[in-house]
């Protein structure tokens, strides 16, 4: 009796191929399970944050510890995972860097939603609403009054590089002279030096900054260049982790958490 042969239309074993090459990663990510499942099984939750942007990161030189309103906001994430928080050092350069070759869960730390990042990673709902604004010298008040006044030859503006502080000056700035400082922290102490003229940065961090100095002055920052909102940062297509970080985030709302954090850090 000769074996019976049964041979499949090209089409259709082409239409098979394309369906298992689809169905493998997925059958993949299932068994590995989702970085969620791994943070709770591990029981500690990594946070990359760069430490130098008050009143969201700093890495305060004093006690050696991170202070600010993120970080309060990492302990009340981990605290409802029932994991341990541990902080990772990173850099607004290497932020997304650090997150794709897991050296942290997520990324928190006055981080602004945008499409770029989107597009390599996932962002959370936002947390806070926020915009650019310019941080100047009180004696500059009359000299610095629109974006126009600050982009003249002559002009110097200081900026930490890598994040959207400096795309900001990239796509607006044209005459002024940027200056790359890698220390943000160090950057309003310039300005009130007179190293450099202006620092534009989000206006929660202009403010901050100004109450802190008097020498320092936040220019109409409830009239922002830009409107903006900030949220935590993600590893791409872990739909499992991203849900359970929202729905903390919107609850954290609901119930108070983040409207005490903005009165503790931004008041």
């Amino acid at each position: 009796m000769g074996m019976l042969t049964f041979r499949f239309p090209k089409a259709l074993c082409g239409w098979l191929v394309g369906v298992a090459i689809l169905l493998t990663p997925g059958l993949a990510r299932a068994q590995v399970g989702s970085r969620l499942d791994q943070i709770v099984q591990k029981g500690v939750l990594r946070v990359g944050t760069t430490g130098d942007y008050k009143p969201f990161t700093f890495l305060n030189p004093a006690s050696h510890e991170y202070e600010g309103l993120d970080i309060d906001a990492a302990k009340l994430l981990a605290d409802s995972l029932g994991v341990n928080l541990v902080l990772v050092q990173t850099t607004w350069p290497t932020l997304l860097k650090g997150l794709q070759e897991n050296q942290y869960d997520l990324a928190m730390g006055g981080i602004t939603r945008t499409l770029a990042r989107q597009k390599v990673a996932s962002l959370t709902h936002p947390y806070l609403r926020a915009g650019k604004s310019p941080l100047i010298r009180v004696a500059d008040q009359g000299r610095f009054r629109t974006l126009a006044d600050i982009d003249r030859p002559g002009v110097k503006i200081g900026v930490n590089p890598g994040g959207t502080n400096q795309r900001f000056l990239d796509a607006n700035i044209k005459k002024a002279t940027v200056v790359v400082i890698e220390k943000n922290l160090s950057i309003p102490e310039k300005v009130a030096a007179g190293e450099v003229d202006v620092m534009i940065t989000d206006n929660v961090e202009a403010m901050l900054a100004a109450k802190l100095d008097p020498r320092l002055y936040a220019v109409d920052p409830d009239n922002t260049y830009t409107k903006d909102d900030l949220g935590y940062l993600l590893p791409r297509d872990d739909h499992a982790w991203l849900d359970y970080v929202n729905l903390w985030v919107d609850l954290a709302e609901m119930k108070g958490d983040f409207a005490r954090l903005r009165q503790k850090w931004l008041r």
